[in-house]
């Protein structure tokens, strides 16, 4: 069966980090005292938007859009629905060209990262957290 346009494929579920083969003299009585992870700062989000998209220039001249995502929380205090609100950030190129089309209420997946922002403010040094948007697919 082939797939139509508006046909939706589900995402794989993402692979756990890779242990690092432990470094000379780090067993202990045959076993690794510690076992490292390589890094790992992917995030993989499913939501619907809050708001339209909105560009904002920084002093700096680079071009950012940006747009909150509603995703649902497991139920796992009680029977009260819950909910996060995530900021996104798009800087590349085509990650704002999807973002500015994506309209209030609709449902995306998002790939990224976490990444904290820092910038001078009246009162100085401000930052907020964000999932910088490398792939934004509308659902």
């Amino acid at each position: 069966m082939g797939k139509s346009k508006d046909s939706i494929e589900l995402a794989k579920p993402m692979k756990p980090a890779k242990p690092v083969k432990p470094v000379r003299g780090e067993k202990a009585g045959g076993e690794e005292r510690h076992q490292k992870f390589l890094p790992c700062n992917d995030v993989l989000l499913v939501g619907r938007v809050s708001a339209p998209a909105t560009v904002k220039e920084l002093p700096s001249g680079d071009r950012v859009v940006e747009f909150r995502v509603i995703v649902d929380r497991a139920a796992s205090r009680g029977k009260k629905r819950e909910v996060d609100t995530l900021d996104i950030a798009a800087w590349s190129a085509s990650a704002r060209k999807s973002a500015l089309a994506i309209k209030s209420e609709q449902w995306v997946e998002i790939q990224g990262s976490v990444r904290r922002r820092f910038w001078q403010a009246p009162n100085g040094l401000a930052s907020r957290w964000q999932v910088e948007a490398i792939r934004i697919t509308r659902l």
